[in-house]
């Protein structure tokens, strides 16, 4: 009778840690991951390694004055040079590691190249690009809650200003000398800055929900005397797993980004509109749709593919900015 009895209990003690495992919040499906374009989504447990690679493709095209479309003509009234457009590439690497089941260290580089499309009072279109690797981002994601399929971690983060913030390039009124290129193609930001973040999780059978609060925080001022603005932004998403290796998701973002304080002395606020910092900084949303394919088996199990579209819902820039266009973002994962 006693061996019958813990025969019992034990079953029941095997059953019940099976429904915790299976209440508990899992990365082990396509949805387990966030939008490709979102970082920072995930921990993992202890002893865990995640590598990724991440290209994103945004393009700058057409200038708004506050929310409102506005023209080139608008703009060289004011100053002698405008932007036209502006297309960016950037390649991301990425590490995760899992010291313990509550704390998961990441870092971040990114290599990035821009060209910006450019014309004066006289109608005359130049052209201006710079490369490099940016600013290096260490953080750490602690686990607050994970349990009854929902997950809470926060992330504190430091970014390291390894990228350059000297770019130079030629210009029809600088020929054949090099000049200093305005903020928006500089490569860093040239200050130690915070990255702060919460993220929550929630997971059904049949869909997933994310939300995102993050935030930068600028520190002191630059070797060029100006620091870039605090940035903020808040990320919504929810996911349907259609197979065990296919999920569609929805995204959708606000943000706003403060206005430069302070000034490159070697910038004249007068001849680009990219040089005055009144026209910097800006609030906006916009809405991504994407999928994630995953290898749940196999010999390329816990490979992630991710892909992202995003447009524009809203652009209220400070002054006259290029408008964002439409921004591609595709990756890879992989954990072991």
């Amino acid at each position: 009778m006693k061996n019958y009895i813990s025969a019992i209990f034990f079953m029941a003690a095997a059953l019940l840690h099976a429904q915790e495992e299976t209440n508990n919040w899992t990365s082990g499906r396509p949805d387990g991951h966030a939008p490709i374009s979102v970082m920072g989504d995930h921990t993992h447990g202890k002893g865990e390694w995640m590598f990724s690679y991440r290209y994103m493709h945004m393009n700058m095209n057409g200038l708004n004055r506050g929310s409102v479309e506005t023209t080139n003509a608008d703009a060289l009234s004011q100053y002698m040079v405008t932007p036209i457009e502006m297309p960016m590439n950037m390649h991301m690497l990425g590490a995760m590691y899992a010291p313990s089941d509550k704390i998961t260290l990441m870092a971040m580089a990114n290599y990035q190249s821009q060209e910006m499309i450019l014309e004066n009072r006289m109608g005359n279109q130049f052209n201006t690009s710079s490369s490099g690797f940016g600013d290096l981002k260490i953080s750490a994601l602690y686990t607050i809650f994970h349990k009854n399929r929902q997950h809470l971690h926060a992330l504190l983060g430091v970014s390291l200003p390894t990228g350059n913030i000297d770019e130079e390039d030629v210009t029809p009124m600088s020929a054949p000398n090099k000049v200093i290129l305005p903020y928006p193609m500089q490569i860093g930001s040239g200050t130690f800055d915070a990255n702060l973040g919460l993220t929550y999780l929630k997971q059904w059978d049949n869909l997933s929900f994310g939300s995102q609060l993050s935030a930068v925080f600028r520190t002191g001022k630059n070797d060029n005397d100006y620091r870039l603005g605090n940035d903020y932004s808040w990320n919504n998403w929810v996911a349907i797993p259609l197979k065990e290796w296919l999920s569609f998701s929805g995204r959708l973002k606000w943000a706003a980004i403060e206005m430069i304080q302070g000034a490159n002395p070697a910038l004249n606020p007068m001849m680009v509109v990219t040089a005055d910092t009144a026209n910097s900084g800006k609030t906006y949303a916009e809405a991504g749709l994407g999928f994630n394919l995953y290898a749940f088996k196999g010999s390329l199990k816990d490979v992630r593919i991710g892909f992202e579209a995003i447009l524009p819902l809203y652009q209220n820039m400070n002054g006259i900015q290029l408008k964002n266009q439409e921004t591609i973002t595709i990756g890879f994962q992989y954990s072991l």
